[in-house]
């Protein structure tokens, strides 16, 4: 029973070790930094579609507000013109 653990925790030592070489080595760095590379690109263009979602919403609030302005208008003009008949 105690070989057994024994053999257990030598093979997760070697294979830490082996992890850890492999994860260390020229060719995982290339792999780290070529996904960093695309990860920031995925980023510029999350950030650049922001961007133009944004100034999409600020038209279409500025044309809201002007719509509203305009219905406002209309609406006293023709509490104006209803009141001039009135009297």
């Amino acid at each position: 029973m105690g070989w057994s653990k024994f053999g257990i925790f030598l093979g997760g030592v070697l294979f830490g070790t082996a992890g850890i070489r492999i994860l260390s080595s020229r060719d995982a760095k290339k792999v780290y930094t070529h996904c960093t590379a695309a990860a920031l690109r995925a980023k510029d263009e999350i950030v650049d579609k922001a961007t133009v979602l944004k100034e999409n919403c600020e038209d279409i609030y500025e044309g809201a507000k002007q719509i509203n302005e305009e219905r406002a208008a209309r609406d006293r003009e023709a509490e104006i013109a209803e009141s001039a008949e009135k009297a």
